[in-house]
């Protein structure tokens, strides 16, 4: 053993001095050579990441607004001040989001609210209750073994029987008499009813006599308002003929237009002295218009509720009034041929009248107050009413029928003007809510909406003699002009100015040759503009008050009547 031990020992100092010394000269350096993996190699930014983040969050205070911790956090988390300054108006440096009742933030507890009163009552009553820490009891323990532990909300099947039981006596031990008479209590108790088994029935009593008078005076009341509130207000129609004959000594008509009557000349002169005054009418004009083609007559809309026409020709006198409106009238406008004509009254009545014998043909109304009217300009159409209401629709009538056949709601104020473009094919209308809108003539669907930040109310709209041009009252003072073409755009190289009408609902009108634009304004002048270069012509004082209305004639090129708030219609 000891022999091999000692070659053992031998080998050893062999292998040493095999070995090459590391410190000899002679000897090459030693080559390491790289351990190599055949791992893939694997991206671990995020997991450093994550890692990072899950030592920042052992750092973090707990947020008291969370509800559920995902780590286990330390005794100094748990109690670290929340980070950031306090609150500059809570005392008690709780941030202001962070609370939610007045000491603090308070959680919502895990017991139920419905749970929470069981037990409390139950210990009201029985004097114990469930620990909602755990499945023992609390409180009165002899007690709680007698109920068989049960709270106030389940009672035993036995008990409700009991119950049952003594209400039943009770019901056989009541007095008869008791249950007919109203005043006593067991007769409420019988004839409760819950909130929800419909209305209640009272006792039937006879109405006394006052009763009985207040009733019949409510209910006439009532139907009069519901009469008023949905038709117009009607009034007995009348007409008063104020001319010598109705018809002369060949049966003419007095409506019908002079023989010899047809225009002077093709070139129209702006008027410049009074010829004629018309007074007749107790208030204000606030519409006149001349009898189509030969305006040999005017009829002019007043305030005190009276239509009247005029002769403009031979005598100058009243020919007729009509009366059948209970309040001033708003718009006149005539059929076609003169022979008939509408109005509209603020009594939301709107009335056909014959113009010779001034009967009313038939009377519309929506329940609302009509601010405009119109017939239809075709000859095939003259049965066809379109008025701009206050409710802001344009409702359109059947004047045969009388019946209702289409309505126009897309406005969003009171529809203020209509005028048929484009041969009458379409019509404008203009509004309360600033804007324009083009609409195709028995379709109630805008085809064009003009509406500009700039745009203000157009209270009074007419078409240029070539059709070609729309003249619309702007109540900033101005006049603007918009193409009938397709496109309905502003012509911003026109625009006539200079006279105050903000407020008033001026009307505006041509020459009948086109080269005059003329208009009324607040302070009682008649403005005349020339149509080419923009300029003012000439003013006219016409009016005390506010010039309302001008008309230009059809036929006598350079004579044009006004009508103002001074009850006066004068022809220039």
């Amino acid at each position: 053993m000891d022999s091999l031990q000692i070659y053992a020992d031998n080998s050893d100092e062999e292998d040493l001095s095999h070995q090459p010394s590391t410190l000899s000269a002679d000897s090459s350096p030693p080559r390491l050579i790289p351990s190599k993996s055949a791992a893939p190699k694997v991206d671990d930014t995020m997991l450093a990441l994550t890692a990072a983040e899950a030592r920042q969050a052992q750092s973090r205070p707990i947020d008291p607004t969370q509800h559920v911790v995902a780590f286990n956090p330390t005794y100094d988390q748990l109690w670290a001040p929340t980070y950031g300054p306090a609150h500059p108006y809570a005392k008690d440096g709780i941030a202001q989001g962070m609370r939610n009742h007045k000491l603090g933030f308070v959680e919502d507890a895990s017991i139920d609210s419905f749970v929470f009163d069981e037990q409390y009552n139950t210990f009201h009553k029985y004097g114990y209750a469930a620990d909602p820490s755990g499945s023992n009891y609390i409180g009165d323990l002899d007690a709680l073994q007698k109920n068989d532990a049960i709270s106030v909300y389940n009672i035993p099947q036995h008990e409700q029987k009991k119950r049952k039981i003594e209400r039943e006596k009770d019901e056989d031990e009541v007095d008869p008499t008791e249950i007919d008479n109203p005043a006593t209590d067991v007769w409420l108790m019988k004839n409760k009813r819950s909130p929800w088994a419909g209305k209640k029935e009272g006792v039937q009593t006879e109405l006394t006599e006052e009763q009985k008078k207040y009733a019949e005076e409510y209910a006439k009341k009532k139907e009069e308002k519901g009469h008023k509130g949905e038709k117009g207000e009607h009034v007995v129609d009348k007409t008063t003929f104020h001319g010598k004959e109705e018809r002369d000594y060949q049966g003419r008509s007095w409506i019908a237009p002079p023989k010899d009557a047809k225009a002077t000349n093709d070139h129209c002169y702006i008027p410049k002295r009074l010829v004629h005054t018309w007074s007749g009418h107790t208030k204000g004009v606030s519409a006149i218009r001349f009898f189509p083609k030969y305006g040999h007559l005017i009829l002019s809309a007043g305030m005190d509720t009276k239509v009247k026409i005029w002769d403009v020709f031979n005598s100058g006198k009243c020919m007729r009034t009509y009366m059948g409106h209970s309040k001033a009238v708003r718009d006149i406008s005539f059929c076609n041929d003169g022979t008939k004509f509408l109005t509209a009254g603020y009594d939301k009545n709107i009335k056909y009248w014959d113009t010779e014998t001034g009967q009313v043909i038939s009377t519309f109304s929506t329940g609302k107050v009509p601010y405009v009217v119109k017939l239809n300009p075709d000859e095939d159409k003259q049965n066809i009413l379109l008025a701009g209401m206050s409710d802001k629709k344009i409702v359109q009538w059947d004047i045969n029928t009388g019946q209702i056949t289409q309505e126009y709601d897309q406005h969003l104020g009171a529809v203020n003007t209509i005028t048929f473009v484009d041969n009458n094919r379409r019509f404008v209308t203009s509004s309360d809510d600033k804007s324009l809108r083009v609409w195709e003539f028995g379709i109630p669907v805008v085809i064009k909406y003009i509406s500009e930040p700039h745009m203000h109310s157009m209270p009074s709209i007419s078409l240029h003699p070539n059709t070609n041009w729309l003249a619309a009252q702007s109540l900033d003072n101005q006049i603007l002009i918009y193409s009938t073409r397709e496109r309905f755009q502003l012509n911003k190289k026109k625009r006539f100015a200079g006279h105050i009408v903000a407020g008033y609902a001026c009307q505006v009108n041509f020459s009948p040759d086109g080269r005059f634009v003329m208009s009324g304004d607040g302070e009682g002048k008649c403005w005349f503009w020339d149509w080419k270069s923009c300029k003012v012509f000439r003013t006219l004082k016409c009016h005390e008050g506010v010039c309302i209305g001008c008309e230009w004639h059809p036929l006598e090129q350079s004579k044009v009547a006004t009508c103002g708030w001074d009850g006066l219609i004068k022809y220039w």
